[in-house]
């Protein structure tokens, strides 16, 4: 099954010999990392083995938001947003980025609870999150059938097109000098020395003193062929998009049984929300107990199975050397099946809460992979036992929307520059330095 329609991207086609940093990955943070170094004048190749947001990147709900985050990730995400509202004048290109607002439906008095917990986390930034109900709810949801006793409102929430976005920033970074190339993948490190000293791609090897992986569901994989440990796994969510009607919600809602945002064509993408497939893979069994808290706190949301995953994922290589094909050549774009239960109880609910959507007709669906993390927040770290490497990865189904801010972040530890915001809870280290790793939902 295709995913969405991506535009083509004009790559460049000869592998440069040398370069101050390689970036490892299409996506919006391996993008918006390598626009962000370029910017300052490094010299920088962005590696992608398939498409420039061939995979979760364009795969996601589109949604820009700072409500229901893990409180550690609200500084970044709040500059973030401050990258977002500039990205079509800075790149040239359209991203589709609106300010819309975000509302989370509460339909019981604990779910309410859990909303106006969250929205503490707020009360030290100039943000503002509140409850609405009654008729100030109503009016941001046009032809809203049924009933819903209150929400909450963040307002500076917002939302963008996944298929535009990441093209528009790897341009970005093209015509501010860093090179892109695509259908090239990076098979390993070459560690000199004890610290990087360049990559070796499948069309060869590139010199280089620092390198940036931001290959999403890929990074366990290939990092673990350099010795290092990332306790990743990923998990499938299925989404659809409808054609345009004539009316309906502009803001991005979480409802009961779906969620939706509006599309710049004039449709929606719809999701259960509820739902993610978590297929069992031999890295199941490796990592299942640093996951079990995780899998406690979510299995509401989580569906099991066993798959052809644990098949494929059985079959590849663990290590490899620079002079083999690795898995990343052997499957491209990674294109998993929808999940039809899913699709059919997300996009049954949206148009029961807004009869308007009965007079859509679902134009594609497609499902993507989630790359997560047993605290469910990203790595954005360097390694501290390799110098020269770093990560920017696990971002556990909040990427799209944090990626500007995380590229920012991660061009300020390649170039030694003070960190926009304070690292510390992103680093690599919390999961072997005796760190009590956690999940936190802000309440």
């Amino acid at each position: 099954m295709p995913g969405p329609e991506l535009p083509p991207f004009p790559e460049d086609k000869r592998l440069l010999k040398s370069v101050d940093t390689v970036v490892i990955g299409g996506g919006i943070v391996g993008a918006s990392t390598a626009l962000e170094l370029a910017s300052r004048g490094v010299s920088v190749l962005l590696c992608e083995k398939g498409r420039i947001g061939g995979e979760q990147s364009s795969r996601n709900w589109g949604w820009v938001r700072l409500s229901q985050r893990d409180p550690r990730e609200i500084p970044l995400m709040l500059e973030a947003m401050s990258i977002w509202q500039g990205l079509e004048a800075r790149t040239g290109y359209q991203t589709g980025y609106h300010r819309c607002g975000s509302l989370f439906v509460a339909n019981t008095a604990k779910r309410r609870a859990h909303l106006q917990r969250w929205a503490q986390n707020l009360q030290d930034f100039e943000a503002a999150s509140e409850m609405v109900s009654g008729d100030a709810l109503q009016m941001m949801l046009p032809g809203h059938q049924g009933q819903i006793q209150s929400a909450l409102s963040t307002p500076m929430d917002g939302r963008a097109e996944p298929q535009w976005a990441t093209h528009a920033i790897a341009m970005g970074a093209r015509n501010a000098g860093a090179a892109v190339i695509t259908n090239c993948a990076v098979r390993s490190v070459d560690i000199q020395a004890g610290q990087i000293a360049g990559v070796i791609t499948e069309r060869g090897r590139v010199a280089c003193s620092s390198v940036v992986v931001a290959g999403g569901a890929w990074s366990r994989l290939f990092l673990g062929n350099a010795g290092v440990s990332l306790p990743q796994l990923k998990v499938l969510n299925s989404v659809l998009r409808c054609s345009p009607v004539a009316s309906g919600p502009d803001v991005a809602l979480w409802g009961d049984g779906y969620a939706l945002r509006k599309r710049a064509d004039g449709g929606y993408t719809v999701a259960k929300g509820t739902e993610n497939v978590v297929d069992i893979v031999p890295d199941s069994l490796r990592l299942g107990l640093k996951f079990l808290p995780a899998f406690l706190s979510e299995w509401r949301s989580l569906r099991f199975r066993l798959s052809g995953r644990w098949q494929d994922e059985a079959a590849q290589a663990r290590c490899w050397t620079p002079d083999q094909e690795t898995a990343f050549e052997q499957c491209r774009i990674l294109d998993p099946e929808p999940s039809q239960s899913a699709l059919k109880s997300g996009w049954t609910a949206a148009q029961q809460a807004f009869p308007v959507l009965q007079q859509a007709d679902v134009v594609q669906s497609w499902a993507g992979l989630i790359d997560v993390m047993p605290d469910a927040i990203p790595v954005i770290s360097p390694v501290d036992d390799l110098p020269g490497l770093f990560i920017s990865t696990g971002y556990s189904g909040h990427g799209f929307g944090i990626g500007p801010g995380a590229g920012r972040l991660m061009a300020d530890m390649v170039t030694g520059a003070p960190p926009i915001v304070d690292p510390h809870a992103f680093r690599l280290s919390r999961y072997t330095d005796g760190s009590r790793v956690r999940l936190d939902s802000g309440t």
